[in-house]
C-alpha cells in the first residue's frame, strides 16, 4: 500500500479508535461487572461493549479487512489484519487507575503499519502509519536522544501467569533496576511503546504479549524513529509477543543487559 493509502486507514484508526474509547469511558470509575480470565487477568461487560463497536465500525469501514481482537477474536486471514484491544490495561481501568488505553492497528504480511492508540483518562492520544509521521495529540513526536543506558528511563511489564510461571520478568525488572535511573510499570503495553516514541521512556521491554497488544504501538514507535525487536534483535513478531523497544540508540546495551539478566536469572 502507499503512503498515502496507510495515511487514510490510519485516519479511520484514530476514528474508531476515540470512538471506541468513549464507550470505554462511559464506564470508567462507575459500577461494572467484572469478571476473571485469570488469576490476575481481568475482563468487564465495558470491554466486550467496546470491541463490539471498534469491530463494528471497522467493519463498516474496511468490509476487505478482518478484524481480530482480544476478547472475541477473529480469522487471522488475508495479507492484512485489524488487531484490537478494546481496553488496554483492564485491570487499572477496573480499578478506576487512569493507564489503559484503546488500541487499534494494521499489519501488513506481519508488518505492523498504522497504529491509533487513545488513552482517554489522559487525555493523549497516538497516531502513525508506515512512511508517516508519528502525532501525539495531532503534533509530530519523536523518541528521546538519550544514548546513555545509566542514564534511561525504562518501562516494563509483567505475564499474567507470573505466580506460577519461572519465565516472569523479575530478574531481568530487579537486574535492570540496578543499572538505569528508572523503571515505570504501566499496565498498558501500547502506552507503554506510545511514551518510547514521544520520547518519554527510552526504552520498554516485555514477554509473552499478544499481537492485539503490540500492533499500534510498535508501529507509533517505529515512526517516531525507534527500534522494535524481539529479544534476539531480529524485527518484532507479533506472533511470538516478546518485544525490546528504544529510541535506538541504548537498543543495543538494553538486549545485552536483558540477555546478561535472564542467563542469570
Amino acid at each position: 500500500m502507499s503512503a498515502r493509502e496507510l495515511g487514510q486507514l490510519a485516519a479511520i484508526a484514530l476514528e474508531v479508535a476515540r470512538r471506541g474509547s468513549l464507550h470505554a469511558l462511559s464506564g470508567y470509575r462507575k459500577p461494572k461487572t467484572i469478571e476473571h480470565k485469570g488469576a490476575v487477568d481481568l475482563v468487564t461487560n465495558f470491554d466486550t461493549a467496546t470491541e463490539h463497536a471498534i469491530r463494528e465500525e471497522l467493519v463498516r469501514a474496511t468490509p476487505d479487512i478482518p478484524v481480530v481482537a482480544e476478547e472475541e477474536g477473529g480469522a487471522e486471514s488475508g495479507d492484512r489484519i485489524w488487531f484490537v484491544d478494546p481496553i488496554d490495561g483492564t485491570t487499572n481501568y477496573a480499578h478506576g487507575h487512569p493507564f489503559w488505553s484503546v488500541s487499534v492497528g494494521l499489519v501488513e504480511r506481519g508488518v505492523p503499519v498504522v497504529g491509533a492508540v487513545v488513552a482517554p483518562a489522559l487525555h493523549v492520544e497516538w497516531q502513525a502509519w508506515a512512511g508517516g509521521p508519528a502525532l501525539r495529540n495531532g503534533v509530530e513526536c519523536r523518541v528521546s536522544q538519550e544514548q546513555d543506558l545509566g542514564e534511561s528511563l525504562l518501562a516494563t511489564g509483567f505475564p499474567y501467569d507470573r505466580r506460577t510461571s519461572a519465565d516472569n520478568n523479575f530478574a531481568p525488572f530487579f537486574a535492570l533496576k540496578l543499572i538505569v535511573q528508572g523503571i515505570r510499570r504501566c499496565g498498558s503495553a501500547a502506552i507503554d511503546l506510545c511514551s518510547v516514541a514521544d520520547g518519554t521512556y527510552d526504552g520498554y521491554w516485555e514477554r509473552r504479549l499478544k499481537p492485539w497488544d503490540l500492533a499500534a504501538g510498535s508501529c507509533i514507535a517505529t515512526a517516531a524513529g525507534g527500534t522494535v525487536t524481539t529479544f534476539e534483535g531480529s524485527p518484532i513478531d507479533l506472533r511470538a509477543g516478546n518485544v525490546v523497544g528504544s529510541n535506538g540508540r541504548i537498543h543495543e546495551l538494553l538486549l545485552s543487559e536483558l540477555a546478561k539478566a535472564r542467563a542469570a536469572g
